[in-house]
């Protein structure tokens, strides 16, 4: 059975990814889904007080259940048998990869543009990094 890792932001194209991984599920080749939501880490906090910084986290956490929520409604639409979710924090590149290797997912999908900082000023930065630091192959959705 394939193992892949569906990495979802809530962009149209990580919308994409899901739906073409049910396509190959729904082609009669069994796989397992696991949706990975990645909230990058604030460099600096400045001046925050703990409780501000907690409510910043909170927020994130709730974003992250959020996209996950909607990716999981997608991806069981498209009959894929889903495993349990990943959040992760941190640069999103590499926590993709980390993930992937952790779960040790025999493929990971994205989208070739998500919803990063610099939007669609940088075609892929992040599908581009993960492309170079994966070992396992990438299937880019546009």
């Amino acid at each position: 059975m394939l193992k892949i890792l569906i990495a979802v932001d809530g962009s149209e194209h990580a919308n994409r990814a899901i739906d073409a991984i049910g396509a190959m599920a729904q082609s009669s080749l069994e796989l397992e889904a696991i949706l990975l939501c990645v909230s990058p880490e604030p460099i600096f906090y400045g001046d925050y007080s703990a409780a501000t910084i907690q409510l910043i986290e909170e927020d994130q956490k709730q974003q992250q259940d959020a996209i996950l929520t909607m990716a999981s409604e997608r991806a069981k639409a498209q009959g894929l048998k889903l495993i349990h979710p990943a959040r992760a924090y941190g640069v999103i590149a590499n926590e993709i990869v980390r993930v992937a290797n952790e779960r040790q997912v025999d493929q990971i999908a994205m989208g070739t543009r998500g919803m990063g900082a610099l939007g669609n000023m940088l075609l892929g930065s992040v599908a581009q990094r993960v492309i170079h630091q994966s070992a396992v192959p990438v299937l880019l959705v546009k």
